[in-house]
């Protein structure tokens, strides 16, 4: 079985207050995008049933940082599996959604593993249950389930669907090949309540958006990185009606009414340009 795990982007994030787990919790719009990973999972009957180690991932494209054993699609299958039978496999994960730029990429892979092993092999998982397993691998995994635009509460896990279509635009999206680790990006934010909910700021037309709606990172981030805050400045130049950074960071989109044709404007940068 194939799947395509998409990206999100950001619409605003609100840092709201720490939380006694250590966490924060936010506030933002989670919206998918079309830029996606490729992910191949099949039965390996070559592997003996009585292995203990009954999963094997092969990683091709961008490079993944850190053990196989690590990725979230092999905790995803040792998760579900000690619930339910599942027989050896294979996966094969060809990379594409750039990694530390607050896309989701990782976190996408690891909730279409769970929706794509529910299928493959009949495991008659309700959402419910997909959900309970995927807020377990991360903070945003479960909003990859269902995949629409939602309000994001609480540690980023929290969910309600808005109605948001943004489909007669166009994004560009650019990644600088800076990674940024949320630990980074969290130790420059100072939480704080806002006047005006992200839920409700969305509902207003686009071309306000880029005075009402913030990302909370971008203050201390581009600080550290003016190269970002000078992409989503040309973005602007360029005439997006809006241009924020995507979660922590390191990419940062723009929406246009019309189609664009700006790779040459980041030639350093990964560019991704498509319809919403």
């Amino acid at each position: 079985m194939i799947v395509y795990p998409n990206a999100k982007i950001n619409l605003g994030l609100n840092i709201i207050e720490k939380r006694a787990d250590a966490f924060h919790n936010i506030e933002s719009v989670f919206y998918p995008i079309g830029l996606c990973d490729i992910l191949e999972i099949v039965e390996d009957k070559a592997i003996p049933e009585n292995s203990e180690n009954r999963v094997s991932m092969t990683i091709t494209g961008i490079e993944v940082p850190g053990k196989v054993e690590d990725n979230l699609c092999v905790k995803a299958y040792q998760l579900i599996s000690s619930a339910y039978y599942l027989p050896p496999i294979k996966i094969h994960l060809h990379k594409v959604i750039p990694i530390g730029a607050g896309l989701g990429g990782g976190s996408s892979d690891a909730a279409f593993f769970v929706r794509a092993l529910n299928d493959l092999f009949d495991l008659n998982l309700s959402f419910g249950e997909m959900h309970h397993y995927a807020r377990q691998l991360g903070s945003d995994c479960s909003f990859f389930i269902n995949n629409q635009a939602v309000f994001a509460q609480q540690r980023g896990d929290e969910f309600e669907r808005i109605a948001l279509d943004l489909s007669a635009y166009y994004i560009v999206l650019v990644y600088p090949a800076i990674h940024i680790s949320t630990a980074e990006a969290y130790s420059g934010v100072k939480p704080k309540k806002t006047k005006h909910s992200i839920e409700e700021l969305i509902k207003e037309p686009m071309n306000t958006w880029k005075e009402s709606i913030v990302n909370d990172f971008e203050e201390s981030v581009f600080v550290k990185h003016p190269s970002i805050q000078k992409i989503k400045n040309e973005l602007y130049e360029k005439g997006a009606i809006y241009s924020s950074m995507s979660g922590s960071g390191s990419s940062v989109f723009g929406i246009f009414q019309q189609p664009t044709n700006l790779k040459n404007c980041f030639p350093n940068s990964f560019v991704w340009e498509a319809k919403l």
